[in-house]
């Protein structure tokens, strides 16, 4: 993950299957209000689309979720979802002109940015979550690096 916000903390949970994944995203999402931003790491197929999903049904949105690799940007809002949640997928992203034309700052200022591949981002918030998952035989690893600004907000 790119830095640790100062004064974060780390914790590791291991996820048994895409079930688990997906309720981890349920538990978060009650924790979840306009300006926070999340940022999802891991390689392809290690459980980030699984995880916003749970997220999005956790704000209430009771559709499919895929992931917005093609549209870059997939907006979920009232009266679909509790809050305003944005799922931007950053996979296609090649140059950072492309990054300004989305207007993540604004977006973020309305609702959730939920961000998968935010490393092709030059920075992020330093009050982002941030989750990186890992895909193993058996499940997935979940190590979280929690920014003070979640406060005790942050009990999964």
């Amino acid at each position: 993950m790119t830095g640790n916000a100062v004064g974060a903390r780390e914790e590791r949970f291991w996820l048994a299957d895409a079930a688990a994944t997906e309720q981890f995203g349920l538990q978060l999402a009650d924790r979840l209000r306009p300006g926070d931003s999340i940022a999802l790491f891991g390689s392809l197929g290690a459980g980030k689309t699984t995880l916003a999903r749970g997220i999005l049904h956790g704000l209430g949105y009771q559709g499919d979720v895929a992931s917005p690799t093609f549209p870059i940007v997939q907006a979920y809002e009232p009266p679909d979802t509790r809050v305003p949640l944005w799922h931007v997928d950053l996979y296609r992203i090649e140059h950072p002109e492309e990054l300004e034309e989305l207007g993540l700052d604004e977006i973020r200022a309305e609702g959730v940015l939920v961000i998968e591949w935010p490393e092709r981002l030059p920075r992020l918030w330093p009050d982002a979550l941030k989750l990186r998952l890992e895909a193993a035989s058996d499940g997935r690893a979940l190590t979280a690096q929690v920014p003070p600004a979640w406060g005790d907000r942050w009990s999964l």
